[in-house]
Formats: structure tokens, sequence, C-alpha cells
């Protein structure tokens, strides 16, 4: 089920549905741009709260308040686990944080972001600066636009990170293919020895962590060796969000927080807001509901049974 989605006027109220019986509002204080493009409702406005923010089908993708958190969350925890990430790919991705994030490491030497939605980048180029902060002029960065599973399966290309910073698997959205088993074992057909995927997991709430959260978790340990689910609390979205790493060798939950203190300390340029050590211990130390709803998951996403949430 999908929600139609409306453009709220400036000074007004953006009501975004959670669910639809649950709702998120925040005032208005200017609409940026509000356009459809060949595969999907955009919106990015700048809210009294959360600052510029990109909602894809109305749902939001990220905000200037915490961008960090979720960027940050999802790409930190693997590249920081990784004895030497150098090749990173990259499915969506469109506001150039992840990517922003990914650069951060001295040791990369090219990062493939493959988005489906040219508008979209472009618009989050122009409209959200300070979420990609030039990482677009990064001359290490290679920005194709495309299908980013077609684009795996074509390749021959392989990478030490994988990162699927992807749309929720919506019934009207481009990326619902992303989630399935078929997706990660081709994800994994591309990794080196030593590589690793993280993916975007939806909600982790009381309420939502079955609507795709556990399934997702179960799904890539079906394809991958190890792994390894987490969670951060993403205040625009209104609650915390988890994240699956699937690992062909790299632990991240093991590491001590003075050794991975320290390859923060050597790898990373800049100054990292959200992500060190004593964070990592927390985020892999799920509530025990988590714990329980993962140990009882038996569904795999797969192309003739996908996973969709609303």
């Amino acid at each position: 089920m999908s929600v139609p989605v409306s453009v709220p006027p400036d000074g007004q109220w953006n009501y975004e549905y959670i669910t639809p019986h649950l709702v998120q509002a925040e005032r208005v204080r200017e609409v940026l741009f509000s356009g459809r493009t060949a595969y999907q409702d955009v919106l990015i406005i700048d809210g009294a709260s959360f600052g510029r923010s990109l909602l894809l089908d109305g749902k939001t993708q990220s905000t200037e308040a915490d961008e960090f958190v979720y960027h940050e969350g999802l790409v930190q925890p693997a590249m920081v686990a990784h004895p030497n990430p150098r090749t990173v790919f990259i499915a969506g991705g469109g506001e150039g944080a992840t990517a922003r994030d990914v650069l951060s490491h001295r040791s990369v030497a090219k990062t493939v972001m493959v988005d489906i939605d040219r508008e979209v980048v472009e618009l989050c180029r122009e409209y959200l600066p300070n979420h990609h902060r030039g990482a677009f002029e990064d001359s290490r960065l290679e920005l194709r636009h495309g299908d980013a599973l077609e684009f795996l399966e074509k390749s021959g290309q392989r990478f030490d990170v994988a990162i699927i910073d992807v749309p929720d698997p919506l019934e009207v959205g481009p990326a619902y293919l992303l989630f399935t088993r078929e997706f990660y074992e081709l994800v994994r057909d591309r990794l080196t020895p030593e590589g690793m995927v993280v993916t975007q997991a939806g909600p982790t709430g009381p309420l939502f962590h079955k609507q795709c959260f556990t399934a997702v978790a179960h799904t890539v340990g079906e394809v991958f060796p190890a792994m390894y689910a987490y969670e951060v609390f993403v205040p625009s979205f209104g609650g915390t969000w988890g994240f699956v790493i699937g690992s062909l060798g790299p632990d991240p939950v093991s590491m001590p927080v003075v050794e991975l203190d320290r390859r923060i300390a050597e790898r990373v340029d800049g100054r990292l807001r959200f992500f060190d050590g004593t964070t990592q211990r927390g985020l892999f130390s799920l509530p025990k509901y988590l714990r329980e709803g993962l140990a009882n998951e038996t569904r795999v996403i797969t192309r003739d049974e996908p996973l969709f949430v609303v």
C-alpha cells in the first residue's frame, strides 16, 4: 500500500506517514523542490526542526540535522572493520553523503557509485551541499546512473566493501530487487576475499522490526558466512533504524575499542561526529525483542517472493 504524496505550502506542515495510521509532522520553512522523476516523487524542503531534507515517495531519506548519524552508522562500521578498503561500491546514495563518508578513508583508491535516478542526484548536488560536501568532485569517485543490479551483473570489477543505500522496498519504488537473496549473492560474488557488504534494512522499533529488518538480516545470513545486525536512532525517521552487514571475513563486533579508535585516527580524514569505538559497542548491543525477532525469523526475500513495505 502506498500513501499519496502531498506538497506542503511554505509555512505549513509536512506530514509524513510512518505507517498509514501514524504520522510525523514538521513545520516547513520553504519548499525547495517538488516534482516527479522517471522513477519517484521527489520533495526537498527546508524544515524548521531538521533543516534541508530529501523525501522520496513521501519517505524521508535524510535531513541536515541528523544525516551524519545515518550515514556514519551505515558506512563506518564496515569500512573500519575491513583491513584495507581500497575499492568500494555504492548502490544508491543520491545525496552524496554515503560517498562523502567512504571517501573520508585515505585508503580508498576508487569508489563506484551507481544511482538509478540522475535527476535526484543533480537535485541533491544543488540543494544539499551540506550533505555531500564536495564528494561529487573527488577524483576517486566514479558516478554512474543506472540499475545497480544490472551494473554488477555486467561488471567484472571486484570491491572490498559494498554499501547498499537505496530507498525502502516500496512496491511502487525502484529498489525492491536490491533486497533479495539473488542480489546479495551477486554482491558476494563481486567482493574480494575479505569483502563486506552493508545495507540499510528499515526500522527496528517494536512496532516495525518485523516489517523489513529481520527478513533482510535473515536473507543476508543465508548468503554470507557471517551476518551482523545493528541499529541507530535517527530522530527524523521517527525511531531506530537497522543496518545489516554480510562479511566474508572481518568481524566488526569483536574489535577492541582502543583498536577501533586507532584505525579511525590513522585512516579517516576529518572528524567523525557519531561513530567511534564506544559508539560501536552500543550499535551491536541489540535489545531483547530484536534478538528474539532475528532468532525466530524464517523469511528469505527472493525475486519470486519479494518484500514490500508501506
